[in-house]
């Protein structure tokens, strides 16, 4: 099965669930900004943004996993079997 690496760009206490879209920094690296509406306390964000990104995407929640970043804003995901149209 092929694992695909995504950096995200998260933000907690937002008014609603979201993702955003992607963003290009000057280096033409891509970042998805995704909000969350739970507090960053107890892996609480981190659990609501899995949730999110696996109901959008269709895939199960254990495809998903954090590799860096799990107690910061920005984060690089490991996900199992992503179809490559949720990355554009």
């Amino acid at each position: 099965m092929n694992t695909t690496q995504i950096t995200i760009r998260l933000t907690p206490c937002a008014k609603q669930n979201a993702i955003l879209g992607w963003e290009e920094d000057l280096f033409g690296e891509r970042t998805l900004k995704v909000h969350v509406t739970v507090a960053p306390e107890k892996g609480k964000a981190n659990k609501a943004l899995i949730a999110l990104l696996s109901k959008a995407w269709h895939i199960p929640k254990s495809a998903i996993t954090i590799k860096y970043g799990g107690k910061s804003r920005t984060k690089i995901l490991e996900i199992e079997g992503l179809d490559p149209q949720f990355l554009h």
